[in-house]
């Protein structure tokens, strides 16, 4: 566990990286993204910042707040629904226009929903979409750039970090005959999944690019807008537990949204979590040890303890074929691997 007082303590050395860092905001119009967004831009100096999400007009409103924290930054908004993958490969295209390097891919775009399975005109759950497909899509398309800053000079990171469940991987239904929960679909299966082949598919990335971190990171309870896909009236009844609760968040574990912001930022700057050469893909490394560049962190930024289920589907090659199955599904959605 580490202290709020100590992140916040080496937060404030951000500044130390140099000027230009660019950062990329999957889901960055809202809780935890726009945390992150919003504690990034106050720390770093003259960042260049893009947000990814749907609402042009909230996204207007964040700009301005970004500046007026950061007066250097330089924030643009890219306008994309990210449950679908064409859509991905659109916004990673106008990005590529204009960077040739990217330092830290944030990718928390998601959905708390009581509905079951709800496919995309791709064919995909859009929960199993936006918690997994989009977000290594993006990292996919984005590794040339990713790559390219850790090059940059002796002293620069490459950080990618995926805001869901690491520690609480569970079992994949049938093996890998069906990942993508065409049988077996439940949203506990559905968060199983996407947990699982998050940790899995990090892994394996961190052996085929070993200059990049790769994070899984579980934040713990955290008041964000999670409700907004729920009827009205069941938002407001969330939203108000939340208001009454607030003055008890220590007590009951509830993380504050700016500590939850604050606490990544040191998770995309921090040289605890450089690679480290990320070369042995059997070897589960959830410290950054053993030549693994993947990390999986908990609330607190606790580092999360080697799980024997996923340290099994490691033996097993299971991180090979949950890779292979994600190429196809690309391949499937888009007509390119």
């Amino acid at each position: 566990m580490v202290a709020i007082s100590d992140i916040r303590r080496n937060i404030a050395s951000v500044k130390n990286l140099g000027s230009g860092l660019v950062a990329v905001f999957v889901g960055g119009t809202s809780g935890i993204g726009l945390s992150t967004a919003r504690e990034f831009a106050r720390y770093a100096t003259a960042p260049h910042i893009y947000l990814i999400g749907r609402n042009e007009v909230q996204a207007s409103e964040i700009i301005s707040e970004l500046r007026s924290i950061n007066d250097a930054a330089t924030v643009d908004f890219i306008k994309s629904d990210v449950s679908l993958l064409k859509n991905v490969d659109v916004a990673c295209q106008e990005l590529l226009k204009k960077e040739t390097k990217v330092d830290l891919l944030f990718l928390s775009a998601g959905i708390l929903t009581m509905k079951g399975r709800t496919e995309t005109i791709e064919g995909i759950d859009r929960k199993l979409s936006l918690h997994y497909y989009s977000r290594i899509r993006f990292i996919q398309n984005l590794l040339p750039t990713l790559n390219q800053a850790a090059a940059a000079s002796p002293g620069s990171f490459a950080r990618v970090i995926s805001v869901l469940g690491a520690g609480h991987e569970g079992k994949l239904v049938d093996g890998d005959k069906d990942l993508d929960l065409q049988k077996n679909y439940s949203l506990s299966n559905a968060a199983n999944h996407s947990i699982t082949m998050t940790s899995l598919s990090m892994i394996q990335l961190a052996a085929a690019n070993p200059r990049i971190s790769f994070i899984h990171s579980a934040p713990g309870g955290v008041n964000t807008n999670f409700a907004r896909e729920f009827h009205p009236l069941t938002k407001y009844l969330f939203n108000a537990l939340f208001f009454v609760l607030s003055p008890f968040n220590s007590v009951i574990g509830l993380v504050p949204l700016q500590d939850c912001g604050e606490r990544h930022v040191y998770l995309a700057t921090n040289p605890a979590f450089a690679p480290r050469g990320g070369d042995k893909v059997e070897t589960l490394g959830a410290d950054g040890e053993k030549g693994s560049g993947a990390y999986r962190l908990g609330p607190a930024t606790s580092i999360v303890s080697h799980s024997s289920l996923l340290q099994g589907y490691l033996d097993s090659g299971m991180g090979k074929k949950v890779w292979e199955h994600t190429v196809e599904m690309f391949k499937k959605a888009t007509g390119t691997a």
